[in-house]
């Protein structure tokens, strides 16, 4: 059984994770990864500037349906929400934290930086919420692996770079986080800290070993995510951040849409049975549009 996913470290973490599982669930059947380089890998710059989808997934999924592997994993932020004839998600498994992190030089907190310090970041959305929060910050760009965005900082580039507490948590390095950000308050990327696995057509017992990976929780928070930014038309490089978290058997959805320089953020929330979570997130997006989002996002 052939893994794909990219050649990163957290990727191969994630495909790591999904080996171990298959390994149990199959045992005696061989698995191994297979790294396949993306479009995303390739390219320098911000690739929010790019407005292209897929780029981290595209050669997995035609790597799967040319049949070069069987499973593909991906980050399920990076997957598009709307593709004609995208492979399905055949399982999203138990979701590590959505949250964003500062990691600072000092080991400060937001709040804590001086005035003019430079926060290193590529993400339309996050560079929004934090200029909304400290408009008196400069914000730069940073690209790379999460190791590498460390080592910039370390080497003094920025005095505070954001990132997702999933990958520090996976990669180990959760002792770098200086504070974490509530999602609630600082709506990650839909998605984020939950993987999206794919797998491909032919082998039943794949497939069902696959599908046991699914977590409900995590399945009912993601597709409540990702229907509120498929209704905004938004995408990696639009500022949109939605949270989404279970409360019994409801969801309850939080989304923000803003301006690239922080300078106005509309917020919206939205709740209902966790059964119809794809129906709370386009309510969520709805609340957004009537409050003008449409503009932003234009």
């Amino acid at each position: 059984m052939r893994v794909g996913t990219r050649g990163s470290a957290l990727s191969l973490w994630q495909a790591r994770w999904v080996i171990e599982r298959l390994s149990r669930a199959l045992p005696g059947r061989s698995v191994e990864p297979v790294t396949v380089t993306t479009r995303g890998d390739q390219l320098e710059g911000p690739l929010s500037d790019l407005g292209e989808t897929g780029l981290f997934t595209s050669a997995l999924e035609q790597a799967l349906l040319e049949r070069r592997v069987d499973v593909a994993v991906h980050s399920l932020k990076d997957l598009p929400v709307s593709v004609p004839g995208a492979v399905p998600v055949a399982a999203v498994p138990l979701r590590g934290d959505p949250a964003d992190a500062i990691v600072s030089r000092d080991g400060g907190p937001l709040a804590s930086l001086q005035a003019g310090a430079t926060v290193g970041t590529s993400s339309p959305r996050r560079e929004c919420l934090v200029r909304s929060l400290r408009p008196d910050l400069r914000v730069s760009p940073l690209r790379g692996n999460v190791d590498s965005r460390v080592r910039q900082l370390d080497e003094g580039r920025f005095d505070a770079i954001v990132l997702a507490v999933a990958g520090l948590e996976r990669l180990g390095l959760q002792h770098r986080i200086s504070e974490r950000l509530d999602p609630r308050a600082f709506p990650p990327a839909p998605g984020q800290g939950a993987l999206a696995v794919q797998v491909a057509d032919g082998d039943p017992d794949l497939d069902a070993a696959v599908r046991r990976m699914d977590d409900p929780d995590a399945r009912a928070t993601t597709s409540a995510e990702r229907a509120c930014l498929q209704a905004l038309g938004g995408g990696c490089s639009r500022p949109v951040g939605v949270h989404a978290w279970r409360v019994g058997e409801a969801v309850e959805v939080t989304a923000v849409v803003g301006s690239r320089d922080g300078g106005r953020v509309l917020r919206a929330g939205a709740s209902g049975p966790a059964s119809s979570a794809e129906a709370v997130g386009r309510a969520a997006a709805r609340s957004l549009l009537d409050a003008g989002a449409a503009e932003l996002l234009a």
